[in-house]
């Protein structure tokens, strides 16, 4: 009996998996996408339901020819893509470009890169899920049918390179609403006072915000008006009349999610975006314990899920 492929999207997701698995799996990485719409025409027939051209990535026919050739043995074959729309639709072309007709094709799913998860997704491995395939291709389409007809457009008026797809251009009409919202802003002037004051026993001093004067609730439009508070308060005796005490409850965040993970990664530790994710990616794919190999640390960090592993958990 042949050894089993599996095939992953990096060499370092490979290595660790590899060692996972052990002598009866051959572990091949296929870089990413093998196969896109050609770059340098439209690649969709519109008089054909919009049907795509696929072709072969720059570069990766060199990574394809070592991944058939390691097919031909194979008893079975794992797409270990990432889990999510990109990862089947790179398991699905990986399929078509290495596979025969007869080969036994099973499709894995893992969050995480541990012994456990790793087996677990072996053992229930199952069928490429179409829909999200069909997802990520409708989306390839749509980005072409936009990108292609308006990025000309943009390089003239522009800046030449631009990209217009399905994303840009309307993060490009939210810039621009957000900038007309910024320039039809108007400006108004506004005051606070504070006072600093002290228990008379002690020398402690806190600090009070002025909310009202002479019983209604203050808007304080200039220096004159904030003058004319200052200098009545200086006359003035100060007593407590209420304290009101109440009970707060704080509650632990929830578990990062892609958006979450890169907002804290850039307010606490001032990580660019890429920084974050490579960072990520290095953790979620494994890093070298003494006595315990390559282990993959985090879950998948692309994701609006907080759902937290149960081995994470115990």
């Amino acid at each position: 009996m042949g050894k089993s492929l599996v095939v992953v999207e990096s060499p370092t997701k490979a290595k660790t998996i590899n060692k996972i698995l052990g002598k009866d799996y051959v572990v091949k990485s296929c870089m990413g996408h093998v196969r896109d719409l050609p770059p340098k025409e439209l690649g969709i027939d519109i008089e054909d339901g919009f049907k795509p051209r696929y072709v072969t990535i720059r570069g990766k026919g060199k990574i394809l020819g070592e991944l058939r050739k390691a097919a031909l043995g194979a008893d079975t074959i794992y797409l270990a893509t990432d889990p999510d729309r990109e990862g089947e639709a790179i398991a699905w072309h990986v399929a078509h470009a290495i596979a025969r007709k007869d080969s036994n094709i099973k499709r894995m799913h893992f969050n995480q890169i541990t012994p456990k998860a790793v087996r677990e997704s072996l053992e229930q491995s199952g069928e490429l899920n179409l829909q999200k395939v069909n997802a990520q291709q409708a989306r390839r389409v749509l980005d072409r049918l936009v990108g292609y007809e308006i990025s000309p457009l943009l390089w003239k008026v522009i800046h030449a390179g631009l990209s217009a797809g399905r994303v840009q251009s309307v993060a490009a009409r939210l810039i621009c609403e957000r900038d007309d919202e910024i320039n039809a802003f108007e400006q108004v002037e506004y005051w606070s006072v504070d006072a600093y004051l002290h228990k008379e026993a002690k020398s402690e001093v806190f600090r009070a915000r002025v909310l009202q004067f002479k019983g209604e609730k203050i808007s304080i439009p200039n220096e004159e008006a904030a003058g004319e508070i200052t200098s009545a308060l200086e006359k003035a005796e100060f007593s407590v009349v209420e304290v009101k005490r109440r009970e707060q409850r704080r509650r632990p965040s929830a578990p990062f999610i892609t958006s979450t993970l890169q907002q804290d990664c850039a307010r606490k530790l001032r990580f660019t975006v890429k920084r974050t994710m490579a960072v990520a990616q290095q953790l979620y794919e494994g890093i070298e314990l003494s006595g315990e190999g390559a282990v993959g640390l985090i879950t998948y960090m692309r994701t609006d899920s907080t759902r937290v592993s149960d081995q994470a958990l115990t």
